[in-house]
């Protein structure tokens, strides 16, 4: 009886940590986002933002058309039950890495706060191991999914550095 209970909550626990960490990290940023953006670039900036974050799904998607190192999900291969929700596909790059890394990117750029970085950085790191421990990704569908929304981010970087004041001494070029 014990161990069921346990198992369940355990269960619970992994989908949480998997699926549902997403949520706290959306309100993170949408805070970050709205408090720390000036009213003169706010219109901008959030452009930036929404077209760096589709920017990088669409360069995800294309990735994995293009390359899937596996065919089958490590639950399906494993025959059980996956531990958190995922979409009808091979799963490589993985969506939630990517979104929780460019979440992550975007909080970094807006506030320069080491307290709020490091927050979502352990998030980052506890959506991308709940994933793995859910068996609806590998490693690899996670660190590809990291690298995507890496690359999302720093696409964008000039524009999230625009119009801000150099820090400890660096100068940074300013964007026309």
């Amino acid at each position: 009886m014990v161990i069921r209970y346990t198992k369940s909550y355990m269960n619970m626990l992994i989908t949480v940590i998997a699926d549902g960490l997403i949520i706290p990290m959306v309100g993170i940023a949408v805070y970050v986002i709205v408090r720390h953006v000036a009213g003169a670039n706010r219109y901008q900036m959030y452009c930036r933002i929404i077209m760096a974050g589709l920017t990088s799904y669409a360069f995800a998607k294309i990735l994995g058309l293009l390359f899937q190192p596996e065919g089958e999900r490590p639950f399906e291969k494993l025959g059980v039950e996956a531990g958190a929700a995922y979409l009808n596909n091979p799963g490589f790059p993985s969506d939630h890495a990517l979104f929780a890394v460019f979440l992550a990117l975007v909080v970094w750029y807006v506030t320069r706060s080491r307290r709020w970085s490091l927050v979502m950085t352990v998030l980052v790191v506890l959506v991308c191991v709940g994933r793995v421990i859910a068996l609806v990704h590998t490693p690899l569908d996670v660190f590809g999914g990291a690298i995507v929304g890496l690359i999302g981010g720093i696409w964008y970087r000039e524009a999230f550095f625009k119009n801000t004041k150099p820090r400890h001494g660096v100068k940074r070029k300013q964007v026309v």
